[in-house]
């Protein structure tokens, strides 16, 4: 199903208008210009394209009626992890054969508008590294998109070294894309323009770049294989349920392993601490404030909020708004009797735990084929199979194909490219 006929033309149009507006959507102009005097032009130069900000019903109705019997469409994301509390999905950019589409989920149903088309495996979303935003669209609009071809899976089966989305649009388009708001905060309103300019790129070149992409696949041979990854990655990229075991805070903590567990549950109540500030702010947490200075506040408890800024990163305003309210919740830590104290979390063994000599050995022989066949493919030895993948077929050591097929991870092309060779070791070795 991957691939689209027609060239980049079909994918701007140089009459689209902000919807509710009686002026050009914008980048208008800067395209009438490029149609002008495009036969003197580089080829390299694109100049910026029109498109709707979707903000009202209107602009909605405008979408909906664009997406209705298409085929094919290009699809990013936005959440704003990076500087709110929660990652929660910001922003959806869309580009159609007619325009590309900036769509705000704040003030429009996005699960209506949306679940259609993309839950339709006849249509074929186009999108770039989708794990993330697979897993945001599941979580936040309850959509479980199929119909995916993601431009980074192809990058990688046709063993690009840079399989970012800039790199990709720069090789194969001459494209430069500006970096300056990869790490902005989505959930701001109103957007100014130029954050919604940037937005709206990331889609503007997506089916360009995958039509370019599609054809090297087929020449290649490996179009199947990058269908298989992106159905593989449609089943894997689904959020977490809501009642699933909380993560214990101090896991995610650089070094807390290491600390006696007096200071690992004096950590466990700042890191609760600053959770409950950075719920109440909606900020990220280490926007609240840095682990480094919250292990030096658990492992060497300052007798008086005002010396919480003696230590280095601990920020002067929290210590005066909130330092007292610490401190006393670490007083309570250093009465605790040691037998109440509760540690850095054990690691889960309900798994199969460290596989005996024999099985590391196999995977050992495993690791040789894959390294001496990604060599072969052209290909980063990640790209064609992980170690997981491999050790999880030692352990399995299954004797045929089909049974190969079974252990999980494993894909059809694998199978096809270095399955006789792994199912030969396992017999000679096993």
């Amino acid at each position: 199903m991957f691939g689209f006929q027609g060239g980049v033309e079909e994918w701007q149009t140089p009459n689209a208008r902000s919807i509710g507006s009686d002026r050009p959507a914008r980048g208008g102009a800067a395209l009438a210009w490029l149609l002008h005097f495009a036969p003197t032009i580089p080829h390299t130069y694109r100049p910026p394209m029109p498109y709707i900000h979707v903000d009202s019903e209107a602009a909605a109705a405008r979408l909906g009626e664009d997406l209705a019997g298409l085929r094919r469409f290009a699809l990013d994301c936005e959440a704003a992890g990076f500087h709110r509390y929660a990652d929660t999905l910001c922003l959806l950019q869309i580009t159609t054969p007619t325009a590309t589409y900036v769509v705000d989920p704040f003030v429009v149903e996005a699960e209506a508008l949306l679940r259609r088309p993309l839950e339709d495996p006849d249509v074929e979303i186009v999108m770039h590294g989708s794990d993330y935003d697979l897993r945001l669209l599941d979580r936040d609009v309850g959509i479980h998109l199929k119909g995916l071809f993601d431009t980074q899976i192809a990058a990688s089966i046709l063993g690009e070294k840079a399989i970012g989305l800039a790199a990709l649009l720069e090789s194969r388009l001459g494209v430069s894309l500006a970096k300056k708001y990869q790490r902005a905060d989505w959930a701001q309103r109103p957007l100014p323009d130029d954050m919604l300019d940037y937005a709206a790129n990331d889609t503007r070149y997506l089916p360009e770049l995958a039509d370019i992409m599609v054809r090297e696949l087929r020449e290649a041979g490996r179009l199947d294989w990058a269908e298989e990854e992106a159905r593989a990655l449609e089943e894997s990229a689904v959020a977490p349920p809501a009642d699933s075991d909380p993560v214990d805070l101090v896991s995610r903590v650089k070094g807390a392993r290491d600390l006696p567990p007096r200071a690992v549950h004096g950590l466990r109540e700042v890191l609760v601490w600053r959770d409950e500030i950075a719920r109440e702010r909606d900020k990220a947490p280490f926007r609240v404030a840095g682990d480094a200075p919250l292990i030096e506040v658990a492992l060497n408890t300052p007798a008086h909020p005002r010396a919480l800024t003696d230590i280095k990163g601990f920020p002067r305003g929290l210590a005066r708004e909130h330092g007292p309210e610490l401190l006393a919740r670490l007083a309570r830590v250093t009465e605790l009797p040691d037998d109440q104290l509760v540690g850095y979390p054990k690691a889960n063994r309900g798994g199969r735990g460290r596989p005996p000599p024999e099985i590391e050995e196999m995977a050992d022989r495993l690791r040789s084929i894959r390294t001496r066949k990604a060599k072969e493919l052209g290909l980063d030895r990640g790209a064609l199979i992980s170690n997981a993948v491999l050790n999880d077929i030692a352990w399995h050591d299954p004797g045929d194909e089909a049974a190969l097929r079974r252990v999980p991870g494993v894909r059809g092309w694998h199978v096809e490219v270095m399955g006789a060779e792994i199912l030969d070791t396992l017999l000679q070795h096993g």
